[in-house]
């Protein structure tokens, strides 16, 4: 597990940003020029090219230079360590809930609630 935890905090620092959230969003339909993902942040190209290179760091997209355009497109198995990470915490909490559950369900048979 301790081999992934950079990898997940990397994957958890690209997601916590709405601007990278909806370029991601954004790039789910088809992949996109940097032009055109810059267009409706409001944001000058700059600052869109380092959330860009936020989630490439992340591996959340990839990228290629076709002349002076370059294109990105999402990388959807990237999210598969925080699916599997979330799952397992998901079993965690649903073991505790249902052990609490099983605890007051027996405590009110007891008292005869």
């Amino acid at each position: 597990m301790a081999k992934h935890d950079r990898d997940l905090s990397l994957l958890f620092h690209a997601l916590a940003d709405p601007t990278r959230r909806s370029i991601l969003t954004r790039l789910a339909g088809t992949p996109a020029a940097v032009t055109d993902l810059a267009g409706p942040t409001g944001l000058r190209l700059p600052t869109v090219m380092r959330h860009l290179a936020v989630l490439e760091e992340a591996g959340l997209i990839t990228s290629s230079k076709d002349g002076r355009i370059r294109t990105c497109a999402v990388v959807p198995q990237a999210l598969d360590p925080v699916r599997t990470w979330l799952d397992e915490h998901r079993a965690i909490w649903e073991a505790r809930l249902d052990r609490l559950d099983a605890f007051v369900t027996n405590v009110m048979k007891e008292n005869g609630t």
